[in-house]
């Protein structure tokens, strides 16, 4: 407000929603001789506006001041908002953002060979945007006519938009589709081996993972909770789509105040969050199976199955209790084996089967634990253990995975399939397992085996990346490197100079959610949002649709690309056919412009139901599961038909390519556990100041237990080295009694940083645990990644540790320098 005496004041502030209220007005004519006399000099009057967004990690309202974000605050809605809308607020207005088209010099000046072994060590040449979507129609049209669809790989992936319409991969994938398809991944890093291994066993990945067990029944109905793996609530911030009430947390807490006991087995004791006081059984990591393995021989030999259940609900469980008894290989997997594997009393395996058999337990594991070699077999084992205490199908009972991986796991909030943007065909129908995009680019025409098929290699010209970043997701980073300079030409839409952007050819500056608007609507949350334009599109941004128009029209699918509708045009359109389906699940949607107004809609409850396998438990008959049996199949004859020698027809304890006790671990004594972070979603906003000042020296903080640092001469904060045969980087060490001595664990995310960029196996500076994992599938049936199969050594980094440099813009070289 203006004061009495205006020379005292270096600046005021103006607060306007849309207009000034009366009040407002009022000070402002009573002060107008002090306000004209501060005019030009250090009067400052700014306009306030707050902006609805939605992320991946919340719902969030955005002050912005003169075009400036000032403040970024979750809703009232949502009882627990996340700190990781704090990115935000420094995050999307940043020197790392792409300013204009840039266009590596080497690819420009060598259009031949291209220097492809220099990606990410070369200046980038800035163009006007209609000579860059010239050059880079012409690519993309010189690599369908000389080598085929297939040579191209349309490698979006990943969480990049809340919004229904700004969705990179739908509008990437829209664009491919158009010219003639692309080469592309099935399945997700997260959960690859899952979404393979569970549909031979019980359901499909979809209904699994939307339709499991609620924490409202767990809260009423359950005894015991034993949960493989934890429940660490850091990975409820998020869910795949945006999520508006973060409810899990509240829901774990109301669980614990009931009197249901958890029960954590983990390398991590806080895994599981203190509030549940759950008793923590320090299992070695990769290792689980074996101590399931221990319980289940307890049950049998004891007599604590359910038999009914087992004989009228399951198939193959005599060919299982075979190898669990000895009979198929001379080896009972007892407790005292599992002992030996597993690392914890033979006593205390015994003690959890029989208090798992007297209690109404639930089973969960955690996304993790798939994520490792062999990792279809803990969650076909899980199904297995649940099957045969007999409590799937009643309420609080059975089994379910990911508890805590995401915020809305364990919801019990209507699903809604919101109508998206239209993809179309892929013509090429051609896809390769998620994370072997390596093996692709450095074996074209070898074979990989997946699901029972044999998937042939294509050769690779061009990469189109959109949402995501590989440098981050995938593992074996150095070999990745080295298979990233295969391609003639690499092409990414990004916001910002991300470690992807910089090991491109051609880069095309997006904006963020904040520069557009959008519908946030996401499958499995009730609430559907505008998303309103906070701020104007940065520098020379584009949005993805504008750009991939822009592609599009120069190769003659412009039409059919945008079906002549701007982008409020394909929103009002998505939301009309969203209507329809609405309709058709019994409920109504307003029409557009009421819901433009709102800016929130809430679609309605379902009634209470029971279990989501409560039908199969009372007539597998005539509710069967869509397995090929029926019935939970704890033998399968598909899977024993593909003859691998890594996945058997049942679950079985597999040695992993190394652990603790195991192989190498003479070599490399410590486990490297590389989770998700707590202060930001995978590698997004990295740069941003929330998740930089949860760093030490802009590195990575890794935990290690006291013991373990004490033999190595490491001290808190200390740069140590981290490292194994297949890499080294540097990051911050943290002593921690609260995970096991032989484990340290160091979270995805850091922006990859080598020494010396595009030289394989250079030293990483900011802590990328990716340089150490190894780029291996989890079996011939998955291939999905094994990143949480790793060991390593830590050191104290020996001198003066260089600084990390990613945070800086690579060279830029204006156009008109250039042109000279």
């Amino acid at each position: 407000v203006f004061p009495d005496s205006p020379l005292l004041v270096e600046s005021a502030y103006l607060s306007v929603s849309v207009a000034p209220t009366a009040t407002q007005r009022r000070l402002r004519a009573t002060s107008e001789v002090g306000y004209r006399a501060l005019q030009g000099q250090r009067w400052k009057c700014l306009v306030s506006k707050t902006f609805r967004t939605a992320t991946q990690w919340g719902v969030y309202d955005v002050i912005v001041e003169d075009e400036r974000i000032r403040s970024v605050t979750g809703i009232d809605i949502d009882p627990a908002p996340s700190d990781i809308g704090q990115t935000l607020t420094d995050g999307v207005q940043h020197k790392l953002r792409i300013r204009r088209p840039a266009i590596r010099k080497g690819w420009l000046e060598n259009p031949g060979e291209r220097d492809r072994k220099k990606r990410g060590t070369q200046a980038f040449v800035e163009l006007p945007w209609d000579e860059a979507l010239d050059i880079a129609g012409a690519e993309i049209g010189r690599v369908v006519k000389d080598h085929g669809n297939k040579a191209i790989f349309g490698g979006s992936y990943g969480w990049a938009s809340a919004g229904r319409f700004n969705h990179a991969q739908s509008q990437l994938h829209r664009f491919l589709n158009l010219i003639g398809g692309s080469t592309r991944q099935m399945n997700s890093y997260s959960t690859a081996a899952a979404q393979v291994i569970l549909p031979h066993v019980v359901a499909p990945w979809a209904q699994m993972e939307l339709l499991q067990t609620s924490w409202a029944h767990i809260a009423e109905h359950t005894q015991l909770v034993v949960t493989f793996g934890g429940l660490p609530v850091k990975n409820a911030q998020v869910a795949y789509g945006g999520i508006t009430e973060h409810q899990t947390v509240p829901a774990m807490r109301l669980a614990a105040q009931r009197g249901v006991k958890f029960i954590t087995v983990s390398p991590i004791e806080n895994d599981s969050p203190d509030f549940l006081d759950s008793r923590w059984l320090a299992c070695r990591p990769g290792t689980d199976v074996a101590f399931m393995l221990g319980i289940a021989h307890t049950l049998v030999d004891e007599g604590l199955t359910d038999e009914s259940f087992l004989a009228t609900h399951t198939i193959g469980f005599d060919v299982f209790q075979g190898y669990l008894t000895g009979t198929h290989d001379g080896l009972v997997k007892s407790a005292a084996w599992a002992s030996e594997i597993c690392g914890l009393p033979a006593e205390v395996i015994k003690s959890l089967a029989r208090e798992m058999a007297a209690s109404r337990t639930f089973i969960n594991a955690a996304w993790s634990l798939q994520r490792a070699d062999h990792g279809e077999q803990p969650y076909w084992m899980v199904v297995t253990l649940a099957a045969m205490l007999g409590d799937i199908g009643k309420l609080g009972g059975g089994f379910g995975f990911g508890y805590s991986a995401e915020g809305f796991i364990g919801s019990s909030w209507r699903r809604f399939n919101w109508a998206t943007l239209s993809k179309g065909r892929n013509p090429t129908q051609f896809a390769i397992p998620v994370a072997r995009i390596a093996d692709m680019l450095l074996n074209p025409g070898e074979h990989v085996h997946y699901d029972g098929r044999s998937i042939e290699y294509p050769h690779t010209e061009l990469i189109y990346w959109a949402g995501g970043n590989p440098f981050h997701h995938h593992q074996d980073l150095n070999r990745l490197l080295k298979a990233w300079q295969v391609p003639a030409s690499v092409i990414v839409n990004e916001p910002w100079w991300t470690p992807l952007a910089r090991y491109a050819d051609i880069v095309f500056p997006t904006t963020t959610a904040l520069e557009r608007v959008d519908i946030c609507a996401s499958s499995h949350d009730p609430y559907a949002h505008v998303m309103q334009q906070a701020l104007p599109p940065q520098h020379d941004s584009r949005t993805d649709h504008q750009i991939l128009a822009g592609l599009a029209q120069r190769l003659d699918v412009g039409e059919a690309f945008t079906e002549n509708r701007s982008e409020i045009d394909w929103l009002r359109h998505m939301w009309n056919a969203s209507r329809t389906r609405a309709e058709n699940a019994g409920f109504e949607l307003p029409d557009f412009d009421s819901f433009w107004a709102a800016g929130v809609h809430r679609i309605p409850d379902l009634e209470p139901s029971g279990d989501w396998l409560a039908e199969f438990r009372a007539d597998p008959q005539r509710y069967p599961l869509s397995t090929p049996s029926g019935k939970i199949e704890i033998f399968s004859t598909t899977i024993a038909g593909f003859d691998y020698e890594d996945c058997p027809g049942h679950p079985c304890w597999l040695e992993p390519f190394e652990r603790i006790g195991g192989r190498l671990s003479d070599t490399y004594p410590l486990h490297l556990v590389s989770n998700q972070p707590a202060h930001r979603l995978h590698s997004q906003l990295d740069h941003s100041s929330y998740s930089r000042k949860h760093k030490i020296a802009d590195r990575e903080i890794m935990r290690i237990h006291p013991e373990a640092a004490a033999t190595r001469g490491i001290t808190e904060g200390m740069t140590v080295r981290v490292f194994n045969d297949r890499g080294a980087c540097l990051a911050a060490a943290r002593l921690d009694d609260r995970l096991m001595p032989e484990v340290v664990e160091l979270p995805t995310g850091a922006w990859f940083n080598p020494l010396e960029p595009g030289v394989p196996g250079s030293l990483e500076l900011a802590g990328n645990p990716n340089v150490l994992t190894r780029d291996k599938g989890t079996s011939s049936l998955a291939q999905g990644p094994s990143a949480n199969t790793c060991l390593v050594d830590v050191e104290p980094f020996a001198g003066v540790a260089p600084p990390p440099t990613v945070y800086e813009p690579p060279e830029l070289v204006a156009y008109d320098e250039s042109a000279e």
